[in-house]
């Protein structure tokens, strides 16, 4: 029988991306239409806190007071919203949790967004929509910026791939976990953040589907994003960044 070309793409994919591990775990029907309703209420405050938190100025205590409130609105309406799930994968015939792979795939996500950057700084519209979210690490001081995108990245994956993962059931929830975190990100108003949400959002959302929990998303998420703001900063930067005028003014 000739396979489609979805099952040629399929099989070309690495076998943890496309595996599910067994479930361990099942929920009653009170329970999840309990967890869609907190869901809903926690995706429009985390989007609004989000979008709130971009709009302040950097390295000033609201946007720091902003982002912190982000995050804890994501871990707290995920913890809410009903049991999380670490997630296991198939090693040697044996389940584990997720480790040194969810690391390395965020290496090799870094890898590509970084090739991605070296192009977009050569494109104006790109490298102007970049240049507003390295702003805040920029001018940011080291120790509370990492603090907070670590925090944040953390936070996203309790919420995003943990409880509104669940809440979006049985059909296709890697793209409904995936639209709903591109449509929080649009909040931001900045394309650069809601290109960079769809494409790790879809492998965030992959990784949660192959393992059953948050884990190895959790892993990926916090290692790109380290990554990104130890080495994108310094990239732009040497390209001589230009001030924004749609940045709030530097008030220190």
């Amino acid at each position: 029988m000739r396979r489609t070309l979805r099952d040629r793409l399929v099989a070309r994919v690495p076998a943890w991306l496309v595996e599910k591990v067994p479930r361990e775990h099942t929920e009653s029907d009170e329970a999840f239409h309990r967890r869609r309703r907190v869901v809903a209420v926690t995706s429009l405050a985390g989007a609004g806190l989000l979008g709130a938190s971009l709009s302040s100025t950097p390295d000033s205590p609201r946007f720091y007071g902003l982002t912190a409130a982000t995050a804890a609105t994501w871990v707290v309406g995920g913890l809410a919203s009903g049991p999380l799930h670490l997630g296991r994968v198939r090693y040697r015939d044996a389940l584990r949790r997720p480790v040194v792979t969810p690391v390395l795939v965020g290496v090799a996500a870094f890898g590509v967004f970084y090739g991605c950057a070296l192009v977009c700084k050569r494109v104006p519209f790109l490298y102007r929509a970049i240049s507003q979210v390295l702003r805040y690490a920029d001018r940011g001081s080291t120790a509370p910026v990492l603090a907070t995108t670590l925090l944040n990245g953390a936070a996203e994956e309790v919420f995003f791939r943990g409880a509104l993962y669940a809440a979006a059931g049985r059909e296709h929830p890697v793209v409904a976990s995936t639209a709903v975190y591109v449509l929080a990100t649009t909040a931001t108003r900045n394309p650069s953040l809601v290109l960079a949400s769809g494409v790790m959002g879809a492998l965030f959302g992959l990784q949660r589907r192959a393992t059953g929990g948050i884990q190895a998303p959790l892993l990926t998420h916090l290692t790109w994003s380290a990554l990104m703001l130890r080495f994108l900063p310094p990239l732009f930067r040497h390209h001589g960044l230009p001030v924004d005028p749609n940045l709030p003014a530097d008030t220190t």
